[in-house]
């Protein structure tokens, strides 16, 4: 594919070159993810903590958890618009897209693209039905049917959100062969990525909330883990561009916000909502 216009041969050159190094920079970009996501639990763990001593009253505690949550939403809803209106077939973000994608498959080893295609799997559809089945389960037999219904319904609604926008944008998936790497389906935005992201992050919200404190970093740490590590492995196998990947992130981050909020906010209800009268109780 030649560059759609002359001052795009630097940046060819520049996706080659990030190519050439992906799998260094997929282990550098997780290590910027971890380190992100525990700067993060642990300023939200200190500043709960000084809300406690100093009996913040509970609204304010939602306003400011809403008002990060929509920060989330926001950033991630610009970022998708932002790739959204770059990916045309003769848009310079398409032609970056398929140059970084070649450039990738000529320099990786075979032997972590097989790692990557088993990572892959984690994120497939069956696997995150399964998971939120079993989770479901888990919860609704714990008594936390709220939780299991969040779960559930998170899942289902990112499985019809990725659908409509694959629908609306229909984005041929990158050069492949067919017989090596049979993918069916649009590109834009990355199934996997997003589903990966909302079903691991679900998961580890409902443990945050149901195990104790000791185990809730490594349980977001290993979530995210998990999801970035299967968006990246689209990459590597050859079935989605970076640009699909990070706007599956960013439409599974978003959703995966709303989700969160919503939740708390009935969980909070719930616990100020008076008990039922009972016959005969005290009055």
């Amino acid at each position: 594919m030649s560059a759609p216009f002359p001052s795009d041969a630097a940046l060819a050159a520049l996706a080659q070159f990030i190519g050439a190094y992906a799998l260094a920079l997929y282990f550098a970009g997780l290590a910027l993810v971890l380190l992100a996501v525990a700067l993060v639990e642990g300023s939200l763990r200190r500043r709960a903590a000084r809300r406690h001593q100093a009996g913040t009253p509970l609204v304010a505690a939602l306003v400011l958890k809403m008002g990060l949550g929509f920060v989330v939403i926001v950033g991630a809803g610009l970022l998708f618009g932002a790739i959204a209106s770059e990916i045309g077939a003769h848009e310079r973000l398409a032609y970056i897209d398929q140059t970084f994608s070649d450039a990738v498959q000529r320099n990786t080893p075979e032997s972590a693209r097989r790692a990557f295609g088993g990572i892959t799997h984690l994120g497939d559809p069956l696997t995150l039905w399964m998971l939120c089945v079993a989770g479901a389960a888990v919860l609704f037999a714990r008594g936390e049917s709220l939780l299991a219904f969040a779960f559930v319904a998170a899942l289902a609604g990112n499985a019809l959100l990725n659908i409509t926008l694959k629908g609306i944008f229909a984005r041929i998936r990158p050069l492949q062969d067919p017989a090596l790497t049979p993918f069916a389906g649009f590109s834009f935005p990355s199934g996997h990525s997003s589903g990966a992201v909302v079903a691991y992050g679900m998961l580890a919200y409902v443990l945050v909330r149901t195990t104790p404190r000791g185990w809730h970093l490594p349980w977001v740490l290993l979530a995210a883990t998990t999801a970035y590590s299967v968006g990246s492995s689209r990459v590597f196998v050859h079935a989605h561009f970076v640009t699909d990947v990070v706007a599956g992130f960013a439409s599974g981050t978003a959703w995966l916000a709303i989700c969160i909020i919503s939740t708390e906010w009935t969980r909070r209800r719930q616990r100020r909502a008076p008990a039922p009268y009972q016959p005969g109780g005290e009055i």
